[in-house]
């Protein structure tokens, strides 16, 4: 081998971007949904199938990155008549739009535990600019991560004809994530 091409090679490994520890998550430990005001009450749902892709470590951000893909479709709460409208055309509009998509760009740490995802959200046709405040805690092997990110439902898109206006339903969400995760090895 030549000197160049060792040259070559050395500065495509350093090149090469790091990441930080994998996490696996664990989906019966874990909770994805959002709450909004429907009526004057919380209308809190829930996803029941949406994957993560994480690699994280608190030591280096910067090298951190989340990217998570959600079925719309599996939508569900306490109230099956709501979770048929929001999966139609006036909501989520699984049959043009059957995923939801959050996908970090950076992260910051603030005091202790408190952490903070900028990224983006792609939902409806739609992305925006989404920030994710979390705690996370890790012991050994296993982290749980509890946060809440702040949207407007109208921002994407959803809620259209009568469902557009404040009024029965918020234009404020909040998108809820409580997730356990496990360190691969």
């Amino acid at each position: 081998m030549t000197r160049t091409s060792l040259i070559a090679i050395a500065t495509l490994l350093c090149a090469t971007p790091a990441f930080g520890a994998h996490w696996n998550v664990d989906a019966s430990k874990s909770r994805l949904g959002f709450t909004v005001q429907w009526s004057g009450e919380p209308f809190t749902a829930t996803f029941k199938s949406w994957k993560a892709d994480i690699d994280f470590d608190p030591a280096d951000l910067a090298h951190s990155r989340v990217m998570a893909t959600i079925d719309l479709g599996s939508e569900g709460s306490d109230t099956p008549d709501n979770d048929d409208g929001l999966k139609g055309p006036q909501g989520f509009s699984i049959s043009q739009f059957p995923t939801a998509r959050f996908e970090t760009s950076s992260f910051k740490h603030g005091s202790g535990n408190s952490y903070t995802a900028i990224g983006t959200l792609s939902l409806h046709g739609v992305t925006k600019p989404v920030t994710l405040p979390f705690t996370l805690l890790i012991s050994g092997d296993t982290a749980h991560v509890t946060g809440r990110a702040q949207v407007l439902r109208t921002d994407f898109g959803l809620g259209q004809g009568e469902w557009a206006a404040p009024s029965p339903i918020a234009h404020e969400v909040a998108i809820n994530v409580d997730l356990t995760a496990t360190k691969a090895r």
